[in-house]
């Protein structure tokens, strides 16, 4: 495979992302493949019920090395959303501490950004997701004790985004402000008290957008040519002349 294929955006966390392409479920993951057609592929890497501790070394297998990467898509934008199993209670084999779910969450990003790492990929954005907050009226099952220290892990996010200077998705604020700071208003954006529904999903995709534009805003689909010309642009006298691939300009 040549290095001139089509790039892509690669979507990784747990079952919060691999949901983003559900049916019927208005999926984060699915608009932005949707809106980003014939200019970045958007690539699922959700595995539902990871954690940070599980998610690194199935990273470490499905993120192309820098060697690797000369013959393989430039991922140009990686969307890291982890915490809601992190932050189970600690009798849940799910669950790691809050300094490891922090020292986890910044090994991911130096394995993309350090020039040491063999996974390094310059030309690889970041962006760090919170997770949401939990309607411990909905989810029951004695999880009054994971609500606070769950805002606990996504502040820890915003933290190691400013630290790392990467980008933030806060969906844990947007989705308490939409609810108007009130929990049981929150099976409006969760379906179970933990897992995003149709609107939640939406303000998820309106928020990955919003940071894009605000960290990195040549990346936005809008400022993105496709890959191949639009059909009103070929001319039937000369095809494949005029459908060739063209530069993309994200460097």
């Amino acid at each position: 495979m040549s290095a001139n294929v089509q790039n892509s955006i690669m979507l990784f966390g747990d079952s919060l992302t691999q949901g983003g392409w559900e049916p019927g479920m208005n999926g984060f993951g699915a608009n932005l493949a949707h809106r980003y057609a014939r200019k970045l592929d958007v690539i699922n890497r959700g595995f539902s019920g990871y954690n940070t501790e599980w998610g690194i070394p199935v990273f470490e297998q499905f993120f192309a090395t820098r060697e690797q990467q000369k013959d393989l898509q430039i991922v140009r934008l990686l969307i890291i959303w982890f915490g809601a199993n992190d932050s189970c209670l600690v009798q849940s084999p799910q669950h790691v501490p809050l300094a490891k779910f922090a020292t986890n969450l910044k090994y991911l990003v130096n394995l993309v950004q350090s020039p040491e790492s063999q996974y390094y990929s310059p030309n690889t954005r970041i962006i760090l997701a919170t997770p949401p907050p939990v309607n411990t009226y909905q989810r029951k099952a004695n999880l009054d004790a994971r609500d606070p220290p769950l805002l606990d892990y996504a502040q820890t996010v915003k933290d190691i985004a400013q630290e790392e200077e990467v980008g933030i998705i806060d969906i844990w604020t947007k989705m308490w402000d939409a609810a108007g700071h009130d929990e049981q208003s929150l099976s409006d954006y969760l379906y179970d008290g933990l897992h995003l529904n149709g609107a939640g999903y939406q303000l998820m995709y309106d928020a990955v957008l919003e940071t894009i534009e605000k960290t990195y805003p040549e990346l936005h689909p809008d400022r993105l040519e496709m890959v191949f010309p639009g059909w009103g642009m070929i001319d039937p006298n000369n095809v494949v002349a005029s459908v060739q691939k063209r530069e993309q300009r994200l460097v």
